[in-house]
């Protein structure tokens, strides 16, 4: 059998070193909410391969599903013979995104392609080439997107010029001193400084931020930037990649705020562990490309698609918004009660994020809020050590975030903030 200390040398021998890897940790079997190493090792799953697992590891109707697509059409390309998964699905997500505005759907196989075609989208629907993000935003790893990600290292040092005409403002973070008024006044700023308004093809925003920290979008900042866009002719887009599919207790993070966007960009938990992204928007403005500007050769692919349409069975059938609720209360709790413990007194600045979609940020100390880097590096570590995977974020790598499947018992929740605690404990020592 092999070890995990083998398969890590040969993993360093063989693949390129910026692929980085959190934990020398290598997955031989998952269900539900839990990984077994190749050593037999059992570990809970905070991390769920980075937001994809909302209704678990292998969920057995996910698996029939996929089972049955495997037996029929593997591939075709639909741009060449369409098959039915494809339109049910699109059927579905239509039916699912905010507003009462007739909506379109296309369907792609990465976070990152569904950016790029956002932006494709709205450039053409408007005519326009500029685009606004913000600070902290990670949007994927391809070069629009990482135009559009406001995160300089690892993920954008070195690897520019990025394509022109994208400017950045600052994100809402009380924790760290902004508010909405400071960013909007920013794109104020930005209209008399560096771009009128009407060169904007689109705002795309995280309605939660998810590598820039889980800092939550305040309604007020989505509802102003609503009025904004359609002041200007501007089509904002919500980037629901991490935050979507029921991790905030809605089934897209924005609907909280009651703000209708133009364009939304899915991907990770939509099918289960399959590769598939979607853009999902109001008609007109998805029908303003002409037949053959949108698609890929795996863009859509059936077995996805399938998978995508157990997802939302599960969701419906086993009530996974109100599992995320219920869970996110809970966790909620427990992270509080680590706060305004004596142990942690110091260490965690703030507990932030919206139904299970939490975090916390770790600080040398509440005073003066200085991010805690290695304190979050080492906390990660130690976590592994005592069998939870959970996985570090935000602008100093300093905040941990917890994306535990939603449909993972509270008993296996409670045990794996236990096991948080303790390694934060071990970590501080």
């Amino acid at each position: 059998m092999a070890s995990n200390s083998a398969l890590w040398g040969r993993l360093q021998a063989a693949v390129a070193r910026g692929v980085s890897v959190s934990l020398p940790v290598f997955a031989a079997s998952a269900e539900g909410a839990e990984v077994r190493d190749v050593e037999g090792r059992r570990y809970i799953d905070f991390a769920g391969g980075i937001g994809v697992l909302n209704v678990g590891h292998r969920h057995p109707q996910v698996l029939d599903a996929v089972e049955r697509q495997l037996r029929a059409v593997t591939h075709a390309c639909f741009q060449v013979t369409p098959y039915e998964p494809y339109v049910r699905l699109a059927e579905r997500l239509n039916e699912l995104a905010p507003g009462s505005a007739p909506k379109k759907t296309i369907f792609l196989t990465t976070g990152a392609e569904a950016i790029e075609n956002a932006v494709k989208i709205a450039r053409y629907a408007t005519g326009r080439p500029a685009l606004i993000s913000f600070a902290g935003a990670f949007h994927g790893r391809t070069m629009m997107a990482l135009a559009l990600t406001g995160k300089m290292n690892p993920y954008k040092a070195g690897f520019g010029p990025f394509p022109a005409d994208v400017y950045h403002v600052p994100f809402p973070n009380e924790f760290r001193g902004v508010n909405t008024a400071a960013t909007m006044r920013a794109i104020d700023d930005l209209f008399h400084s560096s771009v009128t308004p009407d060169r904007i093809a689109a705002i795309v925003i995280e309605p939660v931020q998810g590598e820039g920290g889980f800092n939550v979008a305040p309604a007020d900042l989505l509802r102003e930037l609503r009025v904004l866009c359609d002041r200007h002719g501007i089509v904002l887009v919500a980037d629901e990649i991490q935050s979507g599919f029921g991790r905030t207790g809605r089934m897209f993070a924005i609907e909280h705020s009651g703000v209708v966007p133009d364009l939304i960009t899915t991907a990770k938990s939509l099918a289960g562990g399959f590769p598939l992204s979607a853009v999902t928007g109001r008609a007109e403005v998805m029908d303003s490309v002409p037949p053959g500007g949108l698609g890929g050769t795996y863009a859509g692919n059936p077995i996805a698609c399938a998978a995508a349409l157990a997802v939302l069975d599960v969701m419906r059938e086993e009530d996974v918004l109100g599992r995320a609720e219920r869970m996110g209360a809970r966790v909620r709790e427990r992270l509080l009660a680590m706060a305004r413990g004596a142990r942690f007194a110091e260490c965690i600045g703030e507990v932030r994020g919206l139904g299970a979609m939490l975090a916390i940020e770790l600080v040398a100390n509440r005073q003066s809020r200085e991010p805690a880097t290695d304190l979050a590096r080492k906390t990660v570590l130690k976590a592994a050590d005592l069998g939870l995977i959970i996985l570090s974020c935000g602008q100093n790598a300093n905040v941990l975030r917890i994306l535990v499947p939603l449909t993972a018992s509270m008993e296996t929740v409670d045990e794996g903030i236990s096991l948080l605690e303790r390694a934060l404990e071990a970590a501080m020592r």
